[in-house]
C-alpha cells in the first residue's frame, strides 16, 4: 500500500516534492515523449523567452512592462490610465525585477549577472507614487528576495556573483519599509495601496482612504515577509503578516469555515459574502498551504485543511470550482468561473489530493482547446463570460505540477499546446502580446510581468531533465509570482507567532503540538485530513476528445494498490435522484422528490418556472446536497439550452376575414426547421392536437395529418410533443402557454429547448405562443374554425403571401369599409409591441 504522511519541513529537500515523487513510479499513460522532443520543446520555451526578454530590454527598459504592439515601454503617467492594473506600475523596472530568478533557471547565468548589476544601479524604491501592497509584496518584493536567493546560490558555488554582498536583500528591506505603514491598521490587515515616498494618510500620499481589501490581498503577505525576516533577522515584516492571517482566519464564517472575497480592513465586516479558489481570495488559500512548508508552523497546515475540507464540501463540483455564498454555502453565487482558479489543480497536487486536481485540470484543458486561450472567465459550458487573456500562467503552472506528481506524457502534450498557441496567437515582433478578446484573435498592447517571472519557469520545468536545471529545485518553494525562497529558511531565528484566543483545553488535543493547540475556539482537527494522502487519480470527467482509458493506468495502479478509506454516508449520497435533463414541472412524483431536497417550484405571471433551494427545509443533509447538486444540473442544463439567443419568429393569420393584418410574436425551438432559413415559411390549416398537451400518440392524427397542430405547454418536454406530432403528420406545430395572462408584451422571448437529447430527428417548425397571443388564435379558430396561418421568421406582406393572386375584396373596399372583427384588434410585432389594429394598403 503507498503511504504519505504529513510532517515537518525539517527535512529540507524532501519536503516539497516527496508527494510528487512517490508517484514516479507509477505506470505511463500514452506513448512516452522522447527525450529527444522533450529538449526540443525546452529550447523552444528558452527562444521564446529570449523573444520576450531581448524585446523588454531592447524597447521598454527602464519601463516597467513593454507594450509589444507599438514596441515602446509602457509609463505610468505617460499613457492612458488603465485603472486597478496600474497599481502594479512604480517606476522600479518591474519586468526586470520580476524576471531575475527566472534568467537563473533558465541557465542565463551571465544575463543574471547583468541583469542585477542594472537593478543595482538604475532602480529606485523611493518613488512619489501609489502602488498595489498586493502586486508590489509578490512581484517586487518577491522579485528581490528571489533574485538574492539565486545569487547567493550562485556565489556559494564558485563561479558567478563572487562580487555580491547582499545588494538585493538590502533593496528588499529598503522596500519591506515602504509597504510597513500600509499595515498601520486597527485591526492589522493592510491598505491595499501605499506611496512607496509617502506612505499613507498623509497629505501627500494621495491613498489611506480606502476601506476595503481583498482576501488574497490582505492574505498573501507571509512568505516575502517571513522571508524578508528570516533573512535580515529583523523579525517585523513576519509579525505582520501573521497578524493580518490571523485576523482574516478569525473573521472566516464559523459554519462554513469559509471566506469572502472582500473585507473592510477597519471593521473586519465581509463586504462581498462570495466565496471561491479564484480572483480576490486564491492565493490566500496558497500561502497557508505552503508557509508550513517554508516556515515549518502546523498552524498554518492546520488552518489549510479546515478551509480545504470547506472548499471540497462546498465550492468544489468536480471537475467544476463555483463560487458560494459564505453564510448560505450551498446557494451557488454564479455560474462562471474566472481564470485564475487555474493554479488551484496544482495546489491540491501539493496538498496530495491528485483526483480531483485531474479532474478540473482537464476541464481547464477543454476550455483552452476551445479558445486558444483561458478566457478571464468562462462559463459552466465552457463559453466565453469576459474574453481577455493577459497571458496568465496559473495552467502552464498546474500543468507542471501533475505532470511532476504523475509523469503522465499527457501532460507534456498539453505544455506543447500552450506553446503553441502562444507562438500561434499571441506572439508579435516585439514580444508576446496579450489577447484582448480570445474569440477575435485581437491583441491587447500590454505584456505583464508575470509572463516572463511564471509561464517561462513552469514550461521549461515541464520540458526539462534533472540534469537541464542548475540548481535542486526541491530545495526551494514557489511563491504565487513564482519566486523561488529557499526551504532553509524554516530554520532560520525567527519571532513566536502571536498569540490567538482559545477556550479549548489544551489537554482535549493531545496529537497537536504546542502551536496548534492554542488555535481552536469551537472545532476539533478532522483527523481524516492524515488518513488519507494516497493520491487517487480516478477521473471522473470523461470526455469524447480523449478515449476513456487515457486514464486507466494510474487508475488502477493509484486504487488497487492504495485506495482510499470509505466514507461513511447516508443512503443517497452522491448522484441526485433526480436529473435535471429528466425534470417535468408538471409530474407530482418530481414535485415531491424536489420538496424532499428543499426546493421549492414557483410559477412566474410572465410563464416560467423559478427554483428555489432552502436547505434548511431538506428532510437530511445527504438530501439537501443532492438538491444543492440538482440546482446546478438545472443551471447548467439552463446555460446549455442558451448557447445561441435566437431572434422572435411570427405566426401570421392569413385567412378571411384576417389576411395577414394579425401577426402575433411567437418563440422559437432551438431544435426543428429554422424557420430564419426559410424563404417561404410554412403555411397551413391549424388544428388542435388531442390529447392537447401532445405528450402521448394523437387520438386525431388524421385531422392532424397535414395541418399544423396547436399544443398546450406542460406535461412533457417540447421535443417529445415535437414528435408526437409529427407521427401524425403534422406540418408545423404552435405551443401555447398554459399560464393564464401570459403576454409578450411583458414577458422575456421564450425559446424551446432540447429534451438534453439528440434532436435532429424533428424535421419541422415548432413555435411558442404565451397565453394571451394563443388565446388571440384559439378564439379565432373558435369563431371561423377553419383558420390558416404562416409560420416564419417575420411577418411577411400581402404581395408574397397571395403571391401576386388579386387581394381580397374586403382589402379593397376602402370607400364601404365596414367593421371588422374584434379579433382584428390584436396586432404583436416585437417583444414589447402594443396591440393595434393595422390597415394595410
Amino acid at each position: 500500500m503507498w503511504t504519505v504522511l504529513w510532517f515537518r519541513p525539517a527535512t529540507m529537500s524532501a519536503l516539497l516534492f516527496s508527494l510528487l515523487l512517490l508517484l514516479s513510479t507509477l505506470c505511463r499513460l500514452g506513448q512516452s515523449m522522447s527525450r529527444e522532443e522533450k529538449l526540443k520543446l525546452r529550447n523552444q520555451v528558452v527562444e521564446m523567452f529570449d523573444h520576450a526578454y531581448s524585446n523588454y530590454m531592447d524597447h521598454a527598459y527602464p519601463a516597467d512592462e513593454l507594450m509589444p504592439l507599438t514596441c515602446r515601454g509602457r509609463v505610468r503617467g505617460l499613457e492612458p490610465s488603465r485603472g486597478d492594473v496600474d497599481d502594479a506600475l512604480g517606476m522600479f523596472s518591474l519586468t526586470l525585477i520580476d524576471t531575475l530568478d527566472t534568467l537563473v533557471l533558465l541557465n542565463k547565468t551571465a544575463e543574471f549577472e547583468a541583469a542585477v548589476r542594472r537593478v543595482l544601479k538604475d532602480v529606485r524604491l523611493d518613488n512619489d507614487v501609489v502602488v498595489s501592497v498586493f502586486e508590489t509584496n509578490i512581484r517586487v518584493l518577491g522579485g528581490l528576495l528571489g533574485g538574492h536567493s539565486m545569487a547567493v546560490m550562485l556565489k556559494d558555488a564558485g563561479h558567478y556573483m563572487q562580487w555580491y554582498q547582499d545588494e538585493l536583500l538590502h533593496m528588499a528591506k529598503d522596500l519591506g519599509l515602504r509597504l510597513l505603514p500600509a499595515f498601520n491598521t486597527s485591526s492589522g490587515l493592510p491598505y491595499p495601496r501605499v506611496n512607496l515616498k509617502h506612505g499613507v494618510r498623509g497629505p501627500e500620499s494621495r491613498t489611506g482612504t480606502e476601506t476595503d481589501t481583498c482576501t488574497a490581498c490582505a492574505g498573501t503577505i507571509i512568505l516575502e515577509f517571513a522571508a524578508l525576516s528570516r533573512f535580515t533577522g529583523d523579525p517585523v515584516f513576519e509579525v505582520h503578516a501573521r497578524r493580518a492571517l490571523n485576523f482574516l482566519w478569525e473573521k472566516r464564517q464559523r459554519n462554513s469555515n469559509l471566506v469572502g472575497t472582500t473585507i473592510n480592513i477597519h471593521s473586519g465586516e465581509w463586504v462581498r459574502r462570495d466565496s471561491g479558489v479564484g480572483a480576490g481570495i486564491d492565493s490566500y488559500y496558497e500561502y497557508l498551504l505552503k508557509a508550513y512548508i517554508l516556515l515549518g508552523d502546523d498552524l498554518f497546515l492546520q488552518r489549510f485543511n479546515i478551509h480545504y475540507a470547506s472548499i471540497m464540501k462546498y465550492i468544489s463540483q468536480p471537475p467544476l470550482l463555483l463560487d458560494v455564498h459564505i453564510h448560505k454555502p450551498l446557494l451557488p453565487a454564479r455560474t462562471w468561473m474566472d481564470s485564475l482558479l487555474a493554479f488551484f489543480p496544482g495546489l491540491q497536487v501539493l496538498k496530495g489530493d491528485i483526483r480531483p486536481a485531474i479532474e478540473t485540470h482537464e476541464m481547464l484543458y477543454q476550455v483552452t482547446k476551445k479558445h486558444n486561450f483561458l478566457p478571464e472567465a468562462f462559463t459552466t459550458d465552457f463559453r466565453v463570460h469576459w474574453a481577455q487573456h493577459p497571458l496568465r500562467p496559473e495552467f502552464a503552472e498546474s500543468t507542471y505540477f501533475l505532470y511532476k506528481a504523475t509523469k503522465d506524457p499527457y501532460y507534456l502534450e498539453v505544455g506543447r499546446t500552450v506553446l503553441d498557441n502562444l507562438n500561434r496567437f499571441a506572439r508579435v515582433p516585439c514580444g508576446f502580446a496579450a489577447m484582448k478578446d480570445v474569440r477575435t484573435g485581437s491583441h491587447e498592447d500590454r505584456m505583464d510581468s508575470f509572463f516572463l517571472a511564471e509561464m517561462f519557469k513552469y514550461l521549461f520545468l515541464l520540458f526539462a531533465e534533472e540534469e537541464d536545471l542548475p540548481f535542486n529545485v526541491e530545495d526551494y518553494i514557489f511563491t504565487t509570482e513564482a519566486h523561488l525562497l529557499p526551504l532553509s529558511l524554516s530554520t532560520a531565528p525567527h519571532a513566536p507567532s502571536p498569540p490567538v484566543n482559545s477556550t479549548v483545553q489544551a489537554a482535549s488535543l493531545p496529537h497537536l503540538s504546542a502551536s496548534v493547540k492554542s488555535l481552536w475556539s469551537e472545532e476539533e482537527l478532522d483527523d481524516s485530513n492524515f488518513d488519507w494522502t494516497c493520491p487517487n487519480t480516478r477521473l471522473l470527467f470523461p470526455d469524447p476528445a480523449f478515449p476513456r482509458n487515457l486514464r486507466d493506468p494510474i487508475r488502477s495502479a493509484v486504487d488497487k494498490s492504495c485506495p482510499r478509506p470509505a466514507l461513511h454516508r447516508e443512503p443517497g449520497m452522491g448522484r441526485p435522484p433526480l436529473r435535471a435533463q429528466d425534470f417535468m414541472a408538471n409530474n407530482p412524483d418530481h414535485l415531491e422528490l424536489l420538496r424532499r431536497m428543499g426546493v421549492s417550484l414557483i410559477h412566474l405571471k410572465d410563464g416560467r418556472v423559478q427554483l428555489v433551494q432552502h436547505a434548511t427545509q431538506a428532510v437530511s443533509a445527504v438530501a439537501a446536497e443532492d438538491g444543492m447538486r440538482f440546482m446546478q444540473e438545472m443551471m447548467e442544463l439552463s446555460s446549455q439550452q442558451q448557447k445561441e439567443q435566437l431572434p422572435p419568429r411570427a405566426v401570421q393569420i392569413i385567412s378571411h376575414p384576417f389576411f395577414g393584418r394579425v401577426v402575433l410574436t411567437a418563440g422559437p425551438a432551438q431544435f426543428g426547421t429554422d424557420l430564419f432559413k426559410s424563404i417561404t415559411g410554412v403555411r397551413g390549416f391549424v388544428t388542435v392536437a388531442e390529447p392537447y398537451s401532445g405528450c402521448a400518440e394523437l387520438s386525431n392524427a388524421a385531422f392532424v395529418q397535414g395541418r399544423i397542430a396547436l399544443l398546450q405547454r406542460g406535461q412533457c418536454m417540447f421535443a417529445e410533443k415535437a414528435r408526437h406530432i409529427m407521427k401524425a403528420g403534422a406540418i408545423g406545430g404552435i405551443v401555447i402557454d398554459d399560464n393564464e395572462g401570459s403576454s409578450s408584451d411583458t414577458a422575456p422571448l421564450f425559446q424551446m429547448a432540447g429534451d438534453g437529447r439528440n434532436t435532429d430527428d424533428v424535421t419541422l417548425p415548432l413555435l411558442f405562443l404565451f397565453y394571451k397571443e394563443g388565446n388571440i388564435l384559439l378564439e379565432a379558430l373558435k369563431e371561423y374554425r377553419e383558420v390558416e396561418v404562416l409560420l416564419s421568421d417575420k411577418a411577411r406582406d400581402r404581395a408574397s403571401i397571395f403571391k401576386g393572386k388579386p387581394l381580397p375584396g374586403i382589402l379593397l373596399e376602402s370607400s364601404k369599409y365596414r367593421p371588422l372583427s374584434p379579433l382584428l384588434h390584436y396586432f404583436v410585432c416585437g417583444r414589447a409591441a402594443q396591440c393595434r389594429l393595422v390597415l394595410c394598403k
